[in-house]
């Protein structure tokens, strides 16, 4: 394994899919983050965590590496003034989240040259650490409201337009300040956090049986992908054996899921780019999607169907067999209107060589998900380790390489068919059996990890027990995080009115990343 080099003490965690945690030092932290980005390797997440039980903090800082073998959870402890080395400078997108964890814990990445900010927006006093053990208790009260120090383009004919957060749709809020020449883009700067709303202090001290409903609110429209990996979190921090039954249910779930929000992307990118009939269609067909969910599963974005030990409720074969005429009735209509996206002359005119990322620049900024698969990057956690009962499966990866709004249109199409190929199989094949085990407390201290595939890139969920069965620290990753700096890059020379269509193509998370 590519760490192992570094003589770390690893620990296996439980569950489906190959996980290992390990204690760090400063000197083993800087070398494993060089030694996963020199063999290819990924930061999934960075995060921190304070196990304090009295009065004195017991700070760490953590990160999840994803490489060939499988997952890296390592933990370094932070004594004195709670520093850790800096590893922006090996994956760029981490700049944001130690940001986060210093605005959160008040541990600080040593030699960041960014340390503004990021999630408080003047809610609480710097000085304030709403993770801080004892800190949910402590009367706060908001300081003064000061102006975010953007990064200013200077020169002749450069102007700033700001845009949000707040937006003419009915959409989830985010700044966005656009240095421009004309109408050419040279800068965007990006500043989220506007949908904070505290999930990860809310988790300390739920009881975890518990836990799957709050994940499964992190990010509205990937609430199958969040409540599954944190059920495989801890389901192997408990070592509990999930039904083979209720693991199929799971991957019919999130197929589904799947096939709802691309069906949504492809009539809104279709809007975007001046073809209203793609809108109407597509929202036809994903309102019969939803609706059928409602009736099948109790919800129309399947909220609460996954659960600690399986899934809530199982199907019989009446539902079944209206799941697969579904798949069978909507396919040639879904494959009707990519005809007519990829014909459309203007279409296409809007579409191709717009907000292209290139396979070097995906590569080095950590692009990861649906968007890294439209740029040369076919990273599919399904594909490369497949966990039950996608390990049977087969699953074939989208691929493309240009990098533009069409690559993004045209992964998103194929995905479609994979996952309307799925479902049959998955429904046509669905064993018998139980759907739902039974969830003990470990009565100790324990931990787990969860990844899944969702329909927007990899959910990553990091879970610590309590000896009682309590939460002591929950982190849900969404794959914004890596992704929304990238599309600050992605705008670079593109027009300012072709911007809502290349935003729409990644269709990242707010809510995922703000948490």
């Amino acid at each position: 394994m590519p760490l192992t080099g570094l003589k770390l003490d690893v620990q296996r965690l439980g569950g489906p899919l190959p996980m290992w945690r390990a204690t760090v030092d400063h000197l083993q932290w800087l070398a494993a983050a060089r030694t996963a980005a020199a063999g290819g390797g990924r930061l999934l997440a960075l995060w921190g965590v304070d196990r304090s039980r009295g009065s004195e903090p017991a700070l760490a800082v953590c990160a999840a590496y994803a490489v060939r073998e499988g997952l890296y959870w390592l933990d370094l402890p932070l004594c004195g003034q709670g520093r850790y080395p800096d590893i922006a400078n090996l994956f760029p997108f981490a700049g944001r989240m130690q940001r986060a964890s210093a605005d959160l814990l008040g541990i600080v990445a040593q030699g960041a040259e960014d340390l503004r900010p990021w999630l408080n927006h003047g809610a609480w006093p710097a000085e304030h650490h709403p993770l801080r053990h004892g800190a949910a208790a402590a009367a706060v009260t908001p300081p003064p409201v000061q102006d975010y120090a953007f990064v200013r383009v200077e020169g002749d004919g450069v102007h700033e337009i700001p845009v949000g957060p707040v937006h003419a749709g009915t959409i989830e809020p985010g700044h966005f300040r656009f240095s421009v020449v004309g109408e050419k883009v040279l800068r965007l700067e990006q500043r989220l956090g506007y949908t904070h709303k505290g999930i990860e202090q809310r988790f300390i001290g739920m009881p975890a049986v518990a836990g799957h409903r709050l994940a499964g609110r992190v990010s509205g429209d990937t609430t199958v992908g969040f409540a599954w990996a944190y059920c495989m979190a801890l389901e192997g921090a408990l070592r509990v054996a999930v039904p083979e039954r209720a693991q199929w249910l799971r991957a019919l779930l999130l197929e589904r899921e799947r096939v709802a929000n691309h069906l949504g992307d492809l009539g809104a990118l279709g809007n975007d780019a001046g073809l209203a009939f793609g809108l109407a269609q597509f929202s036809r067909l994903r309102e019969d999607w939803l609706r059928l969910s409602g009736d099948v599963f109790g919800h129309r974005f399947t909220m609460d169907c996954v659960a600690p030990g399986g899934v809530a409720a199982d199907i019989d074969a009446a539902a079944c067999e209206r799941l697969l005429r579904q798949c069978d009735a909507i396919e040639p209509q879904v494959r009707t209107l990519a005809g007519i996206y990829e014909s459309h002359a203007g279409l296409q005119d809007r579409f191709a060589t717009t907000g292209v990322v290139t396979p070097a620049l995906a590569a080095q900024l950590g692009l990861t998900g649906l968007a890294a698969r439209a740029s040369g990057r076919a990273t599919d956690l399904r594909c490369e380790q497949p966990w039950p009962p996608y390990d049977g499966l087969q699953v074939t990866a989208a691929s493309e390489n240009a990098g533009d709004v069409a690559a993004r249109v045209a992964v998103r199409f194929h995905e479609t068919f994979e996952s309307l190929r799925l479902i049959r199989e998955l429904c046509t094949r669905l064993p018998s059996g139980p759907t739902r085990a039974g969830i003990t407390s470990a009565g100790q201290p324990a931990c787990g990890a969860g990844r899944v595939e969702g329909w927007r890139g990899e959910v990553f969920v990091a879970l610590e027990l309590c000896e009682d069965g309590s939460i002591l620290r929950c982190h849900c990753h969404d794959p914004s995080w890596q992704n929304w700096p990238v599309l600050e890059h992605a705008i670079i020379g593109n027009i300012v009115p072709d911007f809502p269509l290349i935003n729409k193509s990644f269709n990242l998370s707010y809510s995922g990343h703000d948490t």
